[in-house]
Order: C-alpha cells, then structure tokens, then sequence
C-alpha cells in the first residue's frame, strides 16, 4: 500500500540485532542493580555521617575540613557511578569513534567493583600502554562488562580477575585478554558456547542467566568491528577470553 515502508530482509536483520545488543546491555545493567545499589547506600552512611560530624558545636575547623573532604571524595565516587551506568544503559550510538580501549575498561570496572569485591574476587590490572581503536564504545563495553560478570560467576568461592591490554604491532591488533581462576570449561562445551542460546547458566528465582545469548552477541559485535574472539579453559584452574580488536590506522607519512 502507499504510504507504508518495505522492510527489506537485510533491514530487519538489522533491526532485530539492534534489539537483541538493547536487551542484552539492559540485561547486564539489570544483574550489576544490586551490588551498585548497596554501593550507594555505603556511600551515603558515609556522607551522612560526616555530615553529622561536622555540624557538632565541639567540631574544630581541622575536623570539619577533613569532613568536607570525605563528603566531596564521596559525592565524586557516586558521580563516576552514576554517570558510568546510565551512559552504558544508553549508549546505542552505532558510529564508531577512536576510543581509549583502557578507559572503557576503567569504566566497565567501576560498574562491576562491588560485585567483584562482595564475592572476593581480586583485580589485577597489567596495561602495557594505552592502545586506541575505532569501535563503537558501547558495543564494546557491553562486551568487556559481560566478559567481567561471567568471570565473577564462574568464581562462587573467590579468586582472581586478570586483565591485560597490549598491541600486538606484527598484527595491528590491540589486545584485551580476560582471564579468572574459576571452575573452567569442560572441552565439549568449549565450541559451543559462542552459538545463540547455548548456556552452561541455569536462569534463578527471577529468571536472570540462563538466555545463552551474551557470548553468541559478543561475537557478532566483534566481527563486525573486523576483531576477533578466542577462548582458552582448563577445567578447574580457569579462562581466557581474548579480544582482538584493529589499532587506529595512522594517518602520518
């Protein structure tokens, strides 16, 4: 009929991936609500009470000043929180821009850093350097934070989160290798686990995990920036999950 639009297969392709990138990061945003929220609550008993400190008739001026400097190191920590969760949840900018692959994950760690401690979990962070690549930052925080989350589940009892960036010259690649000291993957799910909706997850009371969708989206968004993904996993000793992403094209002579 006149007047209506013809999606072609290739749009609605399009459409449904868009959809699919949408419900995944308001997933993962939607698994990080509870450990952000406790955060805030902490960060606000602190405020209050210093607050309560430097309003005392008794307080010196030495005092109030080192209550106005925890009040001010507190507001600033719940800013980064806030402004790191709400530009994840809306970041849907498909335009790719050269962007500090370090910085993306600063900010992926700011979302997951009361998890990752509530459950004991240690961060070593070895950066050798700071490699630039064109990607679209949302996509590829999304990957980085749901990389993060799987590696905390698959430590219930503790351990250690190791994150290494480096650029790989040869190849012109960066790299962002992921690695925990958890339960690992058994080799016969191995090749599995990057296809839709295969999962190792059983959903809980709410229905949370379990969609098999996060790893098969994470390749897909990857291929798309002409990156590559590759897993290594012992059973009970860990994975690795490493990222490779092309290095910013150099425009001098």
């Amino acid at each position: 009929m006149i007047g209506e639009e013809t999606l072609t297969p290739v749009s609605e392709t399009e459409q449904l991936r868009e959809q699919l990138l949408r419900a995944q990061r308001l997933s993962s945003v939607g698994t990080l609500a509870s450990s952000v929220a406790h955060e805030f609550n902490n960060i606000l008993t602190t405020l209050i009470n210093y607050a309560k400190l430097g309003l005392r008739p008794e307080c010196t001026d030495a005092t109030k000043q080192q209550a106005f400097e925890k009040i001010l190191k507190g507001s600033n920590r719940a800013a980064v929180i806030i402004a790191s969760m709400l530009g994840f949840a809306r970041n849907g900018a498909t335009r790719k821009e050269t962007t500090d692959l370090v910085a993306l994950i600063e900010e992926a760690l700011v979302l997951t850093d009361k998890d990752l401690s509530k459950h004991q979990i240690k961060i070593d962070k070895r950066f050798a350097g700071r490699p630039k690549a064109p990607v679209v930052r949302g996509q590829i925080e999304q990957i980085l934070l749901n990389l993060i989350i799987n590696a905390r589940q698959s430590m219930s009892t503790g351990g250690k989160l190791t994150i290494d960036v480096r650029e790989n010259p040869k190849t012109q690649m960066a790299e962002i290798a992921i690695c925990d000291t958890g339960v690992g993957i058994p080799p016969e799910q191995l090749r599995l686990i990057f296809e839709p909706f295969y999962t190792t997850k059983t959903p809980d009371e709410q229905g949370h995990g379990g969609s098999g969708l996060g790893l098969s989206v994470c390749r897909q968004i990857i291929e798309q920036h002409h990156g590559r993904i590759r897993v290594e996993s012992v059973i009970g000793k860990g994975s690795k999950f490493t990222v490779k992403l092309p290095l910013e094209v150099s425009t001098e002579n």
